[in-house]
């Protein structure tokens, strides 16, 4: 049996801090927001059998079960099931592809999936895991911040500033083109917000003036570096802001009315000490599942987790950049961490739509070697 995406839908993404576009709201009310624009849009988000929801920081304000607050905000029927998971910063996509699990398998007939995130009310880390200080681990298994892990990323791979300067240029320069057109047809105005305040135009001669940002972060970390120097190459412009925001995705195993399938999905662990490879993992291995190559591609959301791993998949995967984050990605647009693969999904239907594309694909990749990847068809795209 066949999943079908029905609609994927977005908010936009805001500042994480107290006078953000999206502050005033809480995790619950974006996604009943969400909930509402794809029951305006013309589909019963409603008679979904389930809500998965995919949170990283699943205490105060996004705890209890955000999944299900927001299932009892929204006013879903009693008897749908609502779970939330934390899978990183893959969480969204996760959701996704374990709703299209229980599409494919005949667990439900529909099933609304994505994440949430609200950096300004719970901050990066806000979950205090004894796991991120805990020096019981081998050096290779230890946490490390994912900044100070790209960094070290960058030096191993050989990525320039150059080149990361570059990247990020092209990020924000795409996502302002994209303000008002069909690539941002799909993300839902909430709180008078209608559009990703992130970002932040630039030159290059601006991002060449900006000092390396994560030196300090890295020194609680020695150990887990095994006393090694770090050349820090990120920059503030080279991560992606934090932010708050939502995507949400309806998913049946009904033709009609759908607006892409879902060709393959997959999940992968990877190396913890590399961090942010696992997404690479994720992208061959989905690919090869559906028998496809990058040059099948019409559209590509990579993740921009952090300058290196944007840079590094169009240095040395045969891909053609012109397809790839056409709207611009999370170097201007911002991260909120749950919600960043469910917000790539529904960006990615968005480009397959506005250039009447077959294929598209979303990768995702986070902390520690956890990865992620889909492939959809767009239904009208054949």
């Amino acid at each position: 049996m066949n999943a079908y995406i029905h609609d994927a839908v977005r908010t936009p993404r805001a500042r994480a801090r107290p006078d953000g576009g999206l502050a005033a709201l809480k995790p619950h009310e974006l996604i009943g927001g969400l909930i509402d624009a794809i029951e305006t849009r013309g589909h019963d988000a409603r008679g979904a059998e389930a809500l998965i929801v995919g949170c990283v920081g699943q205490v105060g304000a996004q705890g209890a079960n955000v999944a299900l607050v927001s299932k009892l905000h929204a006013g879903l029927p009693d008897e749908t099931a609502a779970w939330s998971i934390n899978n990183y910063c893959v969480s969204g996509l996760t959701a996704i592809g374990q709703a299209a699990d229980m599409v494919q398998t005949g667990r439900a007939r529909s099933v609304l999936a994505g994440g949430v995130e609200m950096m300004s009310r719970v901050p990066f880390m806000g979950d205090r895991a004894d796991y991120y200080a805990d020096a019981s681990f081998p050096a290779r298994t230890r946490y490390l911040p994912v900044a100070v892990a790209a960094d070290r990323l960058a030096e191993d791979a050989g990525v320039s500033r150059a080149e990361m300067d570059q990247a990020a240029l092209v990020s924000q320069s795409r996502t302002v083109d994209a303000e008002g057109g069909p690539l941002v047809a799909s993300r839902i105005a909430l709180n008078g917000l209608n559009s990703d305040e992130c970002a932040r135009p630039t030159t290059l001669e601006k991002l060449g003036k900006l000092p390396a940002a994560f030196a300090e972060m890295a020194a609680p970390y020695a150990d887990a570096l095994e006393g090694r120097a770090i050349d820090h190459r990120h920059t503030v412009a080279h991560a992606p802001p934090m932010a708050d925001g939502a995507g949400l995705t309806l998913v049946s195993s009904e033709t009609e009315g759908a607006r892409a399938r879902i060709v393959a999905h997959v999940e992968v662990g990877g190396d913890p000490a590399a961090s942010l490879t696992a997404g690479f993992t994720a992208m061959d291995r989905v690919l090869e599942r559906a028998g496809l190559t990058l040059s099948d591609m019409d559209r590509i959301e990579f993740m921009e987790a952090f300058a290196v791993t944007i840079v590094t998949f169009l240095r040395e995967r045969d891909v053609d950049p012109d397809k790839v984050n056409v709207g611009g990605g999370h170097l201007a647009k911002g991260h909120p961490m749950g919600a960043t693969g469910a917000i790539l999904l529904s960006s990615l239907l968005d480009a397959l739509d506005a250039c009447e594309g077959r294929y598209g694909l979303v990768v995702a990749a986070g902390a520690q070697g956890v990865g992620s990847a889909m492939i959809v068809e767009r239904m009208g795209g054949r």
